[in-house]
């Protein structure tokens, strides 16, 4: 194995974990070293658990706010279906499917920057029909969140809350300026306050450095999430990312290694994009991932739960419920 690969695996697996300068050196390290290494790390605090959660689109598009990525801005030109929320039926549909295939946890997202109280109570009244007719448990991601929303999901029986730096502290301001990201870390601090556990991670390939990601990587660990998934830009026309080139897989493969190697402990959740890669998206799962955002995404189509169970379990990896 690499020698800086060695003496990082060793320093992580001894519990006194890497700092950014050993992040960096690692950029110049044989690449499948790497990825074997973080792959070990991730059996020896992990094992063969793969967790699984799925999302349900619950308002789409008409969002005030300007992030550079996203289709669902109403500051972009793009051509999704935009609703205030989805009907109860259509949620519980989606929800059984999940339950049926085994899939741990569902989140209800909304667009905007934050949750009005009318549609906190219509989430309210979802999360209380899918907990009578599913098993699984429950987070949301509804942006910045405000004392009372944030009791109010609490009391809804969420558990988790998602809400992604989506880059660096240093980079973020080049993809959003219509909030901050400090506003991001307090909404996570605000959840975590009421028991919560935290869902928070980032969006690759938006023209961030890879020491970009590296520092992301660095204030997720500083924050203690233990739920991180990686998106890949889908780039969409009609959003001023639309023109940005696919990441190349083993620039993927680089990137989440290295997530593993400074989050060791962490679900490492493969999200957004991963589509884009094809059949080598599996590859992630050999490189330090443990998790996966199964079924369709917010505005772009993702690979078939069905399909994505098989191929992870041929990996050695199970789902059992926690």
């Amino acid at each position: 194995m690499d020698t800086t690969v060695q003496q990082a695996y060793d320093a992580v697996l001894a519990g006194a974990g890497i700092d950014r300068s050993t992040a960096l050196q690692l950029l110049g390290s044989k690449q499948e070293d790497l990825w074997q290494a973080a792959d070990a790390i991730r059996r020896h605090f992990l094992g063969n658990r793969f967790d699984l959660c799925s999302i349900i689109n619950a308002k789409s598009g008409n969002c005030t706010e300007n992030c550079r990525w996203c289709a669902q801005s109403a500051r972009h030109r793009t051509e999704i279906d935009t609703y205030q929320a989805i009907g109860e039926e259509e949620a519980l549909l989606q929800a059984k499917d999940n339950d049926d295939h085994g899939v741990h946890r569902i989140s209800l997202v909304t667009s905007g920057r934050s949750l009005s109280p009318e549609t906190a109570s219509e989430l309210g009244r979802l999360f209380a029909k899918m907990a009578e007719t599913t098993s699984m448990r429950f987070c949301a991601s509804t942006g910045l969140l405000d004392d009372e929303t944030a009791a109010s999901l609490h009391a809804a029986g969420v558990r988790r809350y998602h809400c992604n730096l989506e880059a660096s502290k240093g980079f973020f301001p080049q993809v959003c300026t219509s909030h901050t990201w400090e506003e991001k870390v307090a909404t996570l601090r605000l959840a975590r306050s009421l028991g919560m556990s935290l869902c928070s991670g980032g969006i690759i390939g938006m023209g961030e450095s890879m020491e970009d990601r590296i520092d992301m990587a660095m204030e997720l660990r500083d924050l203690e999430v233990k739920s991180i998934p990686i998106n890949i830009l889908t780039p969409i026309p009609g959003t001023p990312l639309g023109g940005m080139t696919p990441l190349p897989a083993d620039e993927v493969l680089t990137t989440v290694a290295l997530f593993r190697f400074i989050n060791p402990d962490a679900v490492i959740r493969m999200a957004g994009g991963r589509q884009q890669l094809g059949d080598e998206q599996y590859r992630c799962f050999a490189a330090g991932a443990n998790g996966a955002i199964v079924g369709n995404y917010l505005t772009t189509t993702g690979s078939s739960v069905a399909e994505d169970l098989r191929r992870i379990a041929a990996l050695g990896f199970t789902f059992e419920r926690e």
